[in-house]
């Protein structure tokens, strides 16, 4: 399937998904990939849609002041996380090509006005090939399960994007899902499996040869041992389906964390 048939598909998708109403599935689903309660506690529940696969705050530490971009923000579930950390005196800003998700980031933004701070918070719609921001505009960039959804000959502008849009000495924390060895061709050709994150994972040598090419340093790549089949596993409220015949996982969701 072309590239402009990939994207109309993950959009299809994501703005079925962006109209997902269970809590209880989204916070079982974060807090197996590495979310606190407190930090569930924190943000507006609205934004988690469950559709995360780790925590790529909990490998960079943000401080006050500074600006942070994630590249593929959905509803916003990072984004309302990481302006806390930032402060009214930094900057938020969401990237998503889904109308339908930033819809819904902005109406949740729009309700947090009275308890909370929100004019650093923003969020633009893009595709995150191409981000219509300043060169050197970002302290962090962050993304999660996201660059997964990008078709295969895309995904070097995507490190290229992030490069750009670094400040000197800017660091980059993603939570992906990567291939363990090269996934067989029935599966590459499952648009399901394509939309729900699992044939666009790329494999793990391509990750950080991407990284490096743009002129990334100090590329780590953890392999966190995360079982994705809590997607399936899981009900909307929120409990652990028991399962006797899970699939061999041939992919991990892995962290990538990296500067330059």
């Amino acid at each position: 399937m072309d590239s402009s048939k990939l994207y109309d598909q993950v959009r299809e998708h994501y703005s079925s998904a962006s109209r997902g109403t269970s809590v209880k599935y989204g916070e079982a689903v974060a807090k197996s990939f590495g979310y606190s309660a407190d930090e569930l506690a924190n943000i507006p529940e609205d934004a988690n849609l469950g559709l995360s696969c780790g925590n790529p705050l909990a490998i960079t530490s943000l401080n006050e002041g500074e600006t942070v971009i994630d590249l593929g923000s959905g509803a916003g579930f990072d984004i309302f996380l990481a302006a806390g950390k930032v402060g009214p005196s930094g900057r938020a800003i969401g990237i998503d090509m889904n109308e339908d998700m930033l819809a819904r980031a902005n109406r949740i933004k729009a309700t947090q006005t009275q308890t909370a701070p929100t004019d650093h918070i923003t969020f633009l719609k893009a595709n995150i090939t191409a981000v219509p921001l300043a060169s050197g505009t970002a302290d962090c960039v962050i993304s999660n399960c996201v660059i997964n959804l990008v078709p295969h000959a895309d995904k070097p502008a995507v490190f290229a994007e992030m490069h750009r849009l670094l400040k000197p000495g800017g660091r980059v924390a993603v939570s992906d899902i990567l291939a363990k060895k090269a996934l067989p061709e029935k599966l590459l050709a499952d648009i399901a499996m394509y939309v729900g994150c699992i044939s666009g994972a790329s494999e793990l040598g391509e990750y950080e040869a991407w990284l490096k090419e743009v002129g990334f340093n100090e590329v780590m790549i953890v392999d966190t041992g995360a079982d994705i089949n809590v997607y399936l596993e899981t009900g909307e409220d929120g409990e652990r389906k028991d399962s006797c015949c899970a699939p061999r996982v041939l992919w991990r969701r892995s962290r990538p964390s990296c500067c330059w």
